[in-house]
């Protein structure tokens, strides 16, 4: 698979991502993430969609951390500082799961965690909490959606409904 790699210059100076970069290898891809808390506290894995990467979590990170959360915000395969392979066929839903799948079990040994996702992330993390039984998944909330408490009632996230 031939791959791309935006160069770490485009990413300089970005307004409130002071986050140190960190990667991933999955079979031979790197996938680049962002995480804000103690890694020792209850993870949230926060997965972007389209056209985005981890920089959409900038501040909600922050939030997290304080609220004694582990944040942790990968870059998609193709999306911002992540590895991107070249060809579109390399590009399907099923690599992007079993992308996601090494990353979090096997590369940083995440075992129970809460999953919040935006667009793709969205389907990428709920087929996730479908094959395993130890992870949480918030649903969304949109601008007119009521505020309700979402991991440990953090303020601003959305949690179940009912």
């Amino acid at each position: 698979m031939r791959v791309l790699r935006t160069p770490a210059d485009r990413f300089a100076a970005l307004p409130d991502f002071a986050y140190q970069l960190r990667c991933v290898d999955v079979g031979g891809l790197q996938i680049g993430y962002v995480e804000a808390g103690r890694s020792d506290c209850e993870a949230v894995l926060l997965l972007h969609g389209e056209p985005s990467w981890s920089f959409l979590y900038r501040r909600v990170m922050a939030v997290l951390a304080g609220a004694g959360l582990h944040a942790i915000a990968p870059d998609l395969v193709g999306f911002g500082r992540s590895d991107k392979p070249a060809e579109m066929g390399d590009h399907t839903y099923e690599r992007q799961v079993e992308w996601i799948r090494r990353f979090a079990f096997d590369g940083l040994g995440l075992r129970g965690l809460t999953l919040v996702g935006q667009d793709w992330g969205g389907l990428i993390g709920l087929r996730l909490v479908f094959e395993r039984n130890n992870l949480s998944a918030w649903p969304g909330a949109s601008q007119d959606a009521p505020a309700r408490s979402g991991p440990r009632g953090v303020p601003g996230t959305s949690g179940p409904a009912g």
